[in-house]
């Protein structure tokens, strides 16, 4: 698996999530094999014009890192791509599958979807303005009436795309429904880069399915790495020789859980990050014992040496299943 010159030991990526893919987080998927990883989205606007919390989004990950951009403007997208490099992320990635009102109501996301020629402008724009590889992540279509991600990655292979991700849903589906694993072999025909899917990858058994049915080159795991991060090592393990990684015991998930926390507290500091741990810590507890109770202890959680008394609780609740 090659993005131009990048070569790519594994093909388990993680997908970009605003609010989850912080740089703490993508670290932790990077420790347990996440191949590439890609920063939250970044407005092009804002980053042009200096805003710092932007900028912050940027930092980069080990291994193999990229930096995702959003506009609707190409001019400002190329300016934001240069100031992406700052950070040395080793791809620029463009986002244009975003479902979130506030982003594809705004023409950008998922809303170039609707506008070929714009989003061809907006990729030979950025390709022009940096030399590392421009990859692009998009969506089935606007909605069901409107299917056409074979038809916008060849205008984006042929304004100078590298790589393309698809998430199998449309934009109006948001996250419902089962991703359409037609469609991403559909783009996988339509074009000669490579191709990325993205969509219901929860295990090594479905990132398998997708890779088989679609023809794909790499997937991309999004919800399904939340609380979850030993799912690249599952995968990675499973597609490289058959081998089955059992799910980790109770004590690493809450060790691996506690991990990323104080990383995010080390970074963004302890209110910031606690009152993001909160869903985070939800993920990592999932199917305990005691769920309902866990819940409300975690919604709120103001303070790491809270969490830490959480796990320590949990590991004596079920002591007598470990």
């Amino acid at each position: 698996m090659k993005i131009r010159d990048i070569e790519f030991k594994d093909i388990a990526f993680l997908a970009p999530m605003a609010g989850v893919t912080d740089r703490a987080f993508r670290e932790l998927c990077a420790s347990f094999g996440a191949a590439y990883t890609v920063t939250e989205m970044v407005s092009s606007k804002g980053l042009v014009m200096g805003d710092r919390k932007s900028a912050f989004l940027l930092h980069r990950a080990p291994g193999v890192s990229g930096a995702q951009i959003f506009g609707d403007e190409p001019e400002t997208m190329a300016l934001a791509a240069v100031k992406c490099l700052e950070h040395s992320p080793d791809i620029i990635d463009i986002n244009m599958g975003c479902p979130a009102p506030k982003v594809a109501m705004n023409g950008g996301g998922a809303s170039l979807m609707k506008d070929i020629a714009l989003a061809g402008r907006i990729v030979r724009a950025v390709r022009d303005a940096v030399d590392i590889p421009v990859t692009v992540k998009i969506r089935k279509g606007w909605d069901d009436a409107h299917i056409n991600a074979a038809e916008l990655a060849r205008a984006l292979e042929a304004n100078g795309a590298d790589a393309i991700a698809v998430h199998g849903r449309t934009r109006a589906q948001m996250y419902s429904g089962s991703c359409d694993l037609e469609t991403i072999a559909a783009v996988k025909r339509a074009v000669s880069v490579p191709v990325i899917g993205n969509g219901d990858v929860k295990d090594a058994y479905s990132a398998a399915k997708m890779l088989e049915e679609t023809g794909c080159d790499a997937v991309m795991i999004g919800r399904g790495a939340m609380g979850n991060p030993w799912i690249f090592r599952q995968i990675n393990a499973y597609i490289g020789s058959g081998a089955v990684i059992p799910p980790p015991s109770l004590e690493e998930r809450l060790s691996v859980m506690l991990r990323h926390i104080e990383k995010t507290v080390l970074y963004k500091g302890e209110r910031t990050a606690m009152h993001e741990a909160r869903r985070h810590a939800a993920y990592y507890t999932k199917g305990l014992r005691g769920g309902a109770g866990l819940r409300r202890r975690m919604s709120s959680l103001e303070t790491l040496n809270e969490l830490r008394k959480i796990a320590f609780d949990i590991l004596r609740e079920n002591e007598n299943d470990l």
